[in-house]
């Protein structure tokens, strides 16, 4: 059963060699020479380099998604709704921080019709997390006064720069990291004028 880890070990090597030396930089002979494998047995899960880049983050992506499904499932009042999503993407992008670090660092390398497959699944995570927002607004606990929008945008932005300065090394621990960004946040989305 050695076939099905093929494409396991295409993804480590190559997520590691993008990481380390940029996707431009990086041919698709060094990412089967790291993986051990053969350009043929690339081929056979990869159409191409592009096709790999995509991978790394469609599974962090899908990774995501079903989790955020999860969470809104369980149900439980807004405030904790939300404050599990963020917890839960923080975390997972922190899990998964070579990835997120070669995806923001190349997604613009990816072609046309990829780059907007990328901008849908992200646009229907935001979409779904903006909806809490809204349900949250509705129930009184969240600021009317500035766009969802930019709401959603504040809060990924704290995920998408977590690549540019958390280390595993670091003093932070990945639990308390997510649940102090989060704390961040939710303060700065709750109203002010809300009975305490």
């Amino acid at each position: 059963m050695k076939d099905s880890h093929v494409a396991d070990d295409v993804m480590r090597a190559a997520v590691e060699l993008f990481a380390t030396q940029g996707y431009a930089n990086t041919s698709v002979q060094q990412v089967v020479a790291a993986a051990g494998v053969t350009k043929g047995a690339m081929y056979h899960y990869f159409e191409s380099k592009d096709d790999l880049l995509f991978g790394i983050y469609e599974t962090l992506l899908s990774l995501q998604k079903a989790r955020l499904d999860e969470i809104i499932a369980r149900g439980g009042a807004t405030d904790d709704v939300v404050r599990a999503v963020c917890v839960d993407v923080l975390e997972t992008s922190i899990d998964h921080l070579p990835e997120g670090t070669v995806f923001f660092r190349s997604m613009h390398m990816l072609s046309a019709p990829r780059q907007q497959e990328v901008t849908r699944r992200r646009r229907a995570y935001h979409d779904e997390f903006a909806e809490l927002i809204e349900r949250g607004r509705g129930e009184g606990i969240y600021r009317t006064d500035i766009p969802i929008a930019m709401l959603v945008a504040h809060f990924f932005s704290d995920v998408h720069y977590l690549s540019h300065w958390y280390s595993p090394e670091g003093p932070e621990d990945q639990t308390l990291v997510a649940e102090q960004l989060t704390d961040l946040f939710l303060t700065s989305i709750r109203r002010t004028d809300a009975a305490a």
